[in-house]
């Protein structure tokens, strides 16, 4: 008798974890997260909703699993970084840019986003904890000692780039300029991403300057 490996079985869940993720996201683009029933989850993925608590262990945890395959922050490991020689800049730069793109390119995320703002979720939480490990990791490896005593300065005005990055996406719901900017264009994002990358070049010039003389040299 052929000895039975298991794999298929393997498979078959893989299939069913993936139909249950891409039923949240087709609900949170149609509905919105107040759609996140459970007998909608299900139906929306053609499976039965047992399966979610058998593969999950229940909603929220499903819900969990889908915010944090999404959030940008939470996906940057340190395979993702190049060999850093400049305190990060351009480090910052790449990885600024890149989220503007992301979320902007990301309706399912964008809900998310607006999601967080106007309810408080424990699964949002704790992707949000997540986000701030990973970047806590990256201060405190990379640009906080580049900084010196001016490192928390720096995390501030990351949090001020970070944050516009967002709001700058969710902004068209109602509209399309700010500050006379379309951000709805390409023309638009692609200022606002010069402009992300001309402000963490002139917050590297405010470190202190035997740090940047050694950066030079």
């Amino acid at each position: 008798m052929e000895k039975k490996t298991g794999k298929p079985r393997e498979r078959n869940k893989d299939k069913s974890k993936k139909q249950f993720l891409d039923a949240v996201g087709k609900i949170l683009k149609t509905k919105g997260y107040a759609g996140l029933k459970v007998n909608d989850i299900a139906a929306t993925a053609g499976l039965d909703k047992k399966l979610i608590y058998k593969y999950f262990g229940g909603v929220d945890q499903l819900i969990d699993e889908y915010i944090r395959s999404l959030d940008f922050w939470s996906n940057v490991s340190k395979e993702d970084m190049p060999v850093i020689t400049d305190g990060g800049e351009a480090f910052a730069k790449q990885m600024l840019v890149e989220q503007f793109d992301y979320v902007g390119n990301n309706k399912e995320l964008q809900k998310i986003l607006l999601w967080g703002l106007s309810e408080k979720r424990k699964s949002l939480k704790r992707v949000y904890d997540e986000r701030e490990a990973v970047g806590e990791g990256l201060f405190t490896g990379i640009t906080d000692p580049y900084f010196g005593d001016k490192a928390e300065r720096f995390r501030a005005v990351t949090a001020l780039l970070v944050s516009g990055a967002y709001y700058l996406n969710l902004y068209p719901t109602n509209a399309k300029t700010f500050c006379g900017i379309d951000v709805t264009t390409e023309e638009g994002r692609n200022e606002i991403k010069k402009a992300l990358e001309m402000l963490v070049e002139l917050v590297y010039t405010t470190a202190p300057a035997t740090i940047r003389s050694r950066r030079n040299h």
